[in-house]
């Protein structure tokens, strides 16, 4: 299949696969002619991407993948390199969730502080709400 026919079933558009495969993510085949040409491995290599992309991996992280994949497995996280940037991964967001977790408890307690300051008065005219 040619680029248009790829961007259209991976769902993104031909630049975006020109800026992969500028960055090596997607191969480069052409026809004697110089049409870029895909098949049906190209499109499964773009749902990977795509699909750690929504997870939160960024463009470079999913190179691993996408050699997983071209190595022959089926799967493009079974390969060493893609199970050591899952772990890296977990790391990074277990250190964000901790991180969201002190400011969720540093709100919390600015909350109740507030809220003890005017217990049962009139809090404060919202010049908002008039």
């Amino acid at each position: 299949m040619r680029i248009g026919e790829l961007a259209a079933r991976a769902g993104t558009t031909t630049r975006t696969l020109r800026y992969y495969e500028s960055r090596g993510l997607l191969p480069a085949r052409r026809t004697g002619n110089g049409y870029r040409t895909y098949d049906e491995d190209d499109v499964r290599l773009l749902e990977q991407i795509r699909t750690l992309q929504d997870f939160g991996f960024d463009l470079e992280e999913t190179r691993p993948f996408v050699e997983c994949l071209r190595s022959g497995h089926p799967e493009g996280d079974s390969c060493p390199a893609s199970l050591a940037v899952y772990r890296r991964k977990l790391t990074e967001l277990d250190a964000l969730i901790g991180e969201l977790s002190a400011v969720r408890a540093q709100v919390g307690a600015q909350l109740a502080r507030a809220e003890a300051a005017t217990p049962g008065g009139p809090g404060p005219r919202c010049e908002l709400t008039g």
